[in-house]
């Protein structure tokens, strides 16, 4: 049993209609499930990735709290079918696996967020709340416009089936156009997130690595927009 510390009656309350609880242990889930439904809010619990699966379907959740040791599907495969599936209910991951690899692998399944046990309910009620403030924002593991893929966590690009090399910088580029798809992206945001302070915003270095991503991924892929800035199609060209 993982140690469990209990919440103030006057502190921590979280602003949540309904919370998916999934843990399979016998005690921590009962206990998270009522102290996650004090003072007004509503915690459903499941004991299986898969029973998960159709409820987060099946109901509207502010937020889920994934137990990633489960018999079954395990956290880490649970999350990510629920990305697969268009559920983009913010999701904390709780385990006692602490391994950075371990960390990564869970936020890039697709979570929000990821707990540590022991832990105490405050602080799982203060990082639930900063999850749902943020809402449920479709945040896909892979971005895709038409048939170009980037994945982040990978660092891969394809245009169909056909794998494309690129430089960092190059790859930095394209996953600031492919989050913002048909939009207008101005030289200076595109130093300005993909150079540090060291750059002057009236060098043409933006220009030329632009021009570099669109060798790679095809020449209209990129619209040039006079006067304003480029702009990915949304069909990735």
């Amino acid at each position: 049993m993982q140690r469990f510390t209990p919440a103030s009656p006057r502190r921590g309350t979280l602003p949540l209609v309904r919370t998916l609880v999934v843990e399979d242990d016998p005690k921590l889930g009962p206990l998270l499930r009522r102290g996650l439904s004090e003072r007004g809010g509503v915690a459903d619990l499941a004991v299986r990735g898969e029973d998960a699966l159709w409820m987060a379907q099946s109901k509207s959740y502010d937020a889920i709290v994934l137990d990633v040791m489960l018999p079954g599907l395990d956290g880490f495969e649970t999350c990510a079918r629920l990305r697969a599936g268009g559920i983009w209910t913010p999701v904390l991951l709780l385990t006692a696996r602490d391994a950075v690899e371990d960390r990564i692998h869970g936020l890039d399944s697709g979570a929000d967020d990821y707990l540590i046990k022991p832990f105490s309910l405050p602080e799982l009620r203060a990082r639930l709340r900063a999850i749902v403030r943020r809402g449920a924002v479709e945040r896909p593991a892979v971005l895709e416009a038409g048939d170009l893929k980037l994945d982040p966590a990978t660092q891969r690009v394809w245009r169909g089936e056909v794998e494309i090399e690129l430089s960092a910088k190059e790859f930095a580029l394209l996953e600031l156009f492919m989050r913002r798809p048909g939009h207008v992206l101005s030289r200076y945001e595109l130093l300005e997130q993909g150079w540090d302070m060291n750059y002057d915003n009236r060098s043409n270095v933006v220009t030329v690595h632009v021009n570099h991503l669109r060798e790679k991924i095809g020449r209209h892929s990129i619209e040039t927009i006079r006067g304003s800035g480029y702009r990915l199609r949304d069909t990735g060209g």
